[in-house]
């Protein structure tokens, strides 16, 4: 059985006793603390101590009974009224319980209707129990605590909730129906509204139709305006990968990847997968190129083409002799540049004006030339470029170009220069001052003749000592080994590209097939269209002092008046 401690009424069940609890003693007992009025409801409590008491000034209760006058009141220092924010001392009524609590216990009581008899009854059983422990109403609600300090807090809780109204609807958005909890919130939230142009597309009462509508709004116009982190990271790694920078290997590993695909396709049986690789680290391991992808002799195989066909051909300019050198499987697709290099250590090992420098004639292979270029950063040449490829080319496929080729020949002692063909210069997005230079590089051999021989009309066919041009556009490069001037003036030039095959370069090496294979070595204004070019061109030779003295960054030299002139 459960009895009832406010009027002893006993019952069966808890819920049963909630109900009695609910339905007969919630407002039964609730008064003013600070004066004798009592059996008003919440809300009428709440006006009155905000009204009659602003500042919490105590006055004494008539006595109501010798019950009533012996309880004692407990101060609870301060809380704050709703409207004038005033200290206010709440003075509560302990109660005594038969059983010992802690903290708050709440207890819900409405005015009933039981007699008053048995009320008076229950009062004094009440009071005639043994108090183990005080017990404190709070004047807001049906709450019982233990301790006046808990039922301080517990006061300012319901006198904030009384305030926290008036705080919305100072902050609530003019836009839509969203409270924001500061003012700076509230002015970020507003700024949206007005960035997203929703500020003047509300309805007359000022609020928007739904507030979750206008979250996927602007979430998907934001979207939609910049892309997600995924795409971006996506993106970022197809780059790495373009340019050989994802760390998937270099050289080496790209090679035997090709010879392992040729052995599960049942091209290449596995002793001979083993031989092949033994070899190549063998050629890895001295530095010199392997030969698999050189031709040798291809200028030399142009000369004596022209010597006998001359057709509609005035003059023909070639450089000193220089070699093929073609992709392999283990550059393909981002090897030009090294190739290139190639063929030009290639013809300087053929000039006696560069064998203080050169002094191994071998040319080295790819790896090598990688190792090569890492040096000449750690010597301090171009610090740009070299933190672009993270001070590493060895092991990587990553693309060189000209700066990179300037970095390596001057680390040799190399003098060379950089010519930038920054844009077009003729119609149809060709490049005529290109030509132009490349014929004045050809012809300064005979700048230094006397005046009367350089009144003569030169040969027909001119064989150079001049090393190739490195010739560099977006994604590729190649190698300029000589120029064709028509007779009616135009230009073409002779290109060994790193791209066409061992096979088809040395069809220049045979009489039957040398007619064709030049048809691939030209290189028209028309088809010469990329937007920017740029070519090194090889000067000297450097001393240690020169060397010591040389820019660390390539000079890029922008092709014009002072470009040909310095040729002339």
């Amino acid at each position: 059985m459960l009895t009832c401690d406010i009027c002893g009424e006993e019952t069966l069940l808890a819920e049963d006793m909630k109900t009695h609890l609910l339905l007969s003693h919630a407002e039964s007992e609730v008064r003013c603390p600070l004066c004798s009025l009592s059996g008003v409801s919440h809300d009428e409590l709440r006006f009155h101590i905000s009204s009659a008491h602003p500042e919490g000034q105590w006055s004494p209760a008539p006595a109501a009974g010798p019950a009533e006058s012996s309880e004692p009141r407990c101060a609870s220092p301060s809380y704050s009224t709703p409207t004038g924010h005033s200290a206010v001392t709440a003075l509560v009524r302990p109660k005594q319980s038969t059983a010992p609590e802690r903290g708050c216990s709440s207890v819900r009581r409405s005015k009933g209707d039981g007699g008053d008899g048995q009320h008076i009854k229950a009062k004094q059983k009440r009071l005639s129990l043994t108090s183990e422990e005080e017990r404190f109403s709070c004047p807001m609600c049906a709450l019982v605590c233990s301790s006046c300090d808990v039922l301080q807090e517990h006061v300012e809780l319901h006198l904030q909730e009384q305030c926290l109204p008036e705080e919305e609807t100072r902050l609530r958005c003019p836009v839509c129906s969203v409270v924001c909890s500061d003012s700076v919130s509230l002015q970020e939230h507003v700024e949206l509204h007005l960035d997203h142009g929703t500020a003047g597309n509300y309805s007359a009462a000022g609020v928007c139709s739904s507030d979750l509508e206008l979250a996927r709004q602007l979430q998907q116009q934001e979207e939609e305006q910049r892309p997600g982190e995924e795409q971006e990271e996506r993106e970022f790694k197809k780059l790495q990968r373009q340019f050989g920078l994802d760390g998937t290997g270099g050289y080496r590993r790209q090679m035997e990847r090709t010879m392992e695909r040729a052995v599960a396709r049942g091209l290449m049986a596995p002793a001979d997968f083993h031989c092949k690789r033994a070899e190549m680290m063998e050629s890895l391991a001295s530095g010199v190129d392997d030969g698999r992808t050189r031709t040798r002799g291809v200028v030399r195989a142009l000369y004596e083409y022209y010597q006998t066909d001359s057709r509609d051909r005035d003059h023909v300019w070639l450089s000193a002799d220089t070699d093929h050198f073609c992709s392999s499987a283990g550059d393909k697709g981002w090897g030009c540049g090294y190739r290139n290099l190639q063929m030009l250590l290639s013809s300087l090992h053929g000039i006696d004006a560069y064998s203080p420098v050169l002094t191994d004639k071998a040319v080295p292979s790819l790896p090598r030339l990688q190792s090569m270029t890492e040096a000449a950063w750690e010597e301090g040449l171009d610090p740009q470029g070299a933190s672009h490829f993270n001070q590493r080319l060895l092991g990587t496929r990553a693309w060189i170009g000209a700066t990179e080729i300037y970095s390596l020949l001057t680390s040799l002692r190399i003098s060379a220069s950089i010519i930038d063909f920054h844009q077009p210069t003729g119609p149809g997005d060709t490049h005529p001052q290109l030509f132009d230079w490349v014929k004045q590089y050809f012809c300064q051999s005979s700048s230094s003749s006397s005046s009367s021989i350089s009144r003569r009309l030169p040969p027909r066919l001119i064989q150079t000592r001049l090393p190739p041009l490195y010739l560099q556009h977006q994604g590729h490069s190649r190698s300029i080994v000589g120029l064709e001037q028509k007779k009616n003036g135009s230009h073409c030039l002779l290109v060994l590209d790193p791209g066409s095959s061992a096979s088809d370069a040395r069809k220049l090496l045979s009489r039957d097939t040398v007619s064709a294979a030049v048809r691939h070595v030209r290189r028209f204004p028309s088809s010469l269209k990329h937007k920017q070019y740029q070519v090194v061109a090889v000067r000297g030779v450097l001393s240690e002092e020169e060397k010591q003295e040389a820019p660390v960054y390539p000079m890029l030299k922008e092709i014009g008046k002072e470009a040909l002139k310095h040729l002339s």
